[in-house]
């Protein structure tokens, strides 16, 4: 008697199974995007508007970076697991959190420090993924920023060492 290979449960688990993995990519991607980052109030009547005056919304180039270009990883397991940490901000904005000004400023700068650490912790690897060493022509710098770049960089800083507020207001700070 020959047996079957493909069974119904079987079947039905592969579909299932499928529809999962497919129905997750798809949350990711949904996920990853300006748009959805920006469609809670908190976010687009705050660091929304700061970004809007960046450069890294608009600049000479026309070359541009949102949200998840510098929050979310690019490697698919890194980002991944990024957004599973990033759940805890439904939870913040479903209990309010900072779901005013006032309560967005009261914790600005526990959220930024947060970013902070992440960046440096990872050697600002969103900010390599467009800005890389190696291109970098610093005789075409301003004054300032030859001074400061080129031995930061030998010193080993990162990008967040020198850069924090470059697309969002810094924080006010506690005494």
């Amino acid at each position: 008697m020959k047996r079957k290979i493909f069974t119904l449960p079987l079947v039905v688990g592969v579909i299932i199974g499928a529809f999962i993995v497919i129905a997750g990519v798809k949350t990711v991607e949904v996920t990853n995007t300006l748009q959805f980052c920006i469609s809670c109030h908190e976010m687009e009547s705050t660091v929304y508007q700061e970004y809007l005056k960046s450069p890294h919304y608009k600049s000479h180039s026309g070359v541009g970076a949102t949200c998840p270009d510098c929050h979310v990883p690019k490697e698919w397991s890194l980002k991944l697991i990024t957004k599973t940490l990033a759940t805890k901000d439904l939870y913040h904005h479903l209990i309010g959190t900072v779901d005013t000004p006032e309560k967005f400023e009261e914790h600005r700068l526990e959220m930024a420090e947060r970013v902070w650490a992440k960046m440096e912790e990872t050697d600002s690897r969103e900010c390599r993924n467009c800005h890389h060493n190696e291109q970098m022509d610093f005789h075409k710098m301003s004054r300032r920023a030859q001074e400061k770049m080129e031995p930061g960089l030998q010193k080993g800083k990162t990008c967040i060492d020198c850069h924090k507020g470059i697309a969002h207001k810094l924080p006010e700070e506690d005494d």
